[in-house]
């Protein structure tokens, strides 16, 4: 159980778009800016390094081919063992900082859609891969297995998370809710406001999702956002149609107490920044005394939860570089 206050920092902002290198650099600035602010952990967007691939969403893979955007950024994803970890784990410890890192994990020649996150003393904490890819994400992106519905205890409290769609998912939180969580960073790619027939990638129905999640489950939730930004559109946009789809903003990172009461404030959806949220213990143990759906609220001889976890390679064997 988290001790006593403290103050996290959600994520607004975009990486510099399939370039790993100046990424991981940009994101050392935001620990160091988040550290300064009184910061002791940091939640960065889904898919963060190197960037969300949304031409999955505008044409057909025979165009992304000629563009060799799957190549460029099977070649940008991340690797555990790589230099780009070493210094975002010696960042962490620089810092003192809890990091919580969006991914575009590549393990062999597989990618999967990854949160890392990395404790104050510059160590591996947790990982984990989204158990089921959105429908298009399915071109680039693998599935995790059981293992990755986890919730780890750390010196901030315990710590869970979950990637973009699986927050649709009743089960997947609730094996979460399950294991105690208090503090879960809801990670987001940059939300699309404009697309009337696809509100499911607009920030209406994406921050009610997180929102929904701290009251059910009686936690904090930080739910960090990305950004487009004009560089990303000239490079990925090459029709009319397309421009009209990818949007420049589309940053709406938020957060919730465990009443479902936002807090932290609001960045405008254009602009980059980190929300900073004060974690109060006494405000988990008060939602948690009033319901808890995996507690005295829940009816475990009616309906309960099981779920495989063994066998994964995801967020059990890790390696510190």
């Amino acid at each position: 159980m988290i001790e006593s206050k403290f103050v996290a920092a959600v994520v607004q902002a975009a990486p510099q778009y399939l370039d790993l290198d100046a990424s991981v650099t940009k994101a050392i600035d935001l620990i160091g800016e988040a550290s300064a602010a009184g910061a002791s952990l940091i939640a960065f967007p889904e898919l963060w390094l190197p960037g969300y691939p949304w031409w999955v969403w505008m044409g057909s893979d025979e165009w992304a081919a000629s563009h060799d955007f799957t190549d460029r950024y099977r070649h940008a994803a991340f690797d555990y063992s790589s230099r780009h970890a070493l210094r975002l784990r010696e960042a962490a410890r620089k810092y003192g900082m809890a990091v919580v890192m969006g991914v575009a994990e590549r393990a062999d020649e597989t990618l999967y859609i990854g949160q890392w996150l990395i404790g104050g003393d510059g160590q591996t904490l947790w990982r984990r891969r989204k158990l089921k890819p959105g429908f298009l994400e399915r071109k680039l992106f693998s599935e995790g297995g059981g293992g990755n519905l986890t919730v780890v205890d750390t010196p901030l409290g315990r710590l869970g998370g979950l990637c973009c769609s699986e927050h649709r998912h009743p089960l997947f939180k609730y094996a979460l809710y399950a294991q105690g969580e208090e503090i879960h960073i809801a990670a987001w790619p940059s939300f699309q406001p404009h697309q009337a027939k696809r509100p499911g990638i607009g920030p209406v129905v994406n921050n009610a999702l997180s929102q929904v999640y701290a009251i059910e489950g009686g936690c904090y939730v930080l739910a960090p956002c990305a950004l487009v930004t004009d560089a990303m559109i000239e490079a990925l946009c090459d029709t009319a149609e397309r421009r009209a789809f990818l949007r420049r903003g589309g940053g709406f990172a938020c957060a919730f107490n465990p009443h479902g009461a936002p807090v932290g404030g609001l960045i405008d959806e254009h602009e980059e920044g980190l929300v900073l949220v004060t974690i109060d213990p006494d405000e988990i143990r008060a939602a948690k005394s009033a319901y808890d759906v995996a507690g005295h609220s829940a009816r475990l001889d009616i309906v309960g939860l099981s779920w495989a976890s063994a066998g994964e390679t995801s967020s059990e064997e890790v390696d510190d570089v």
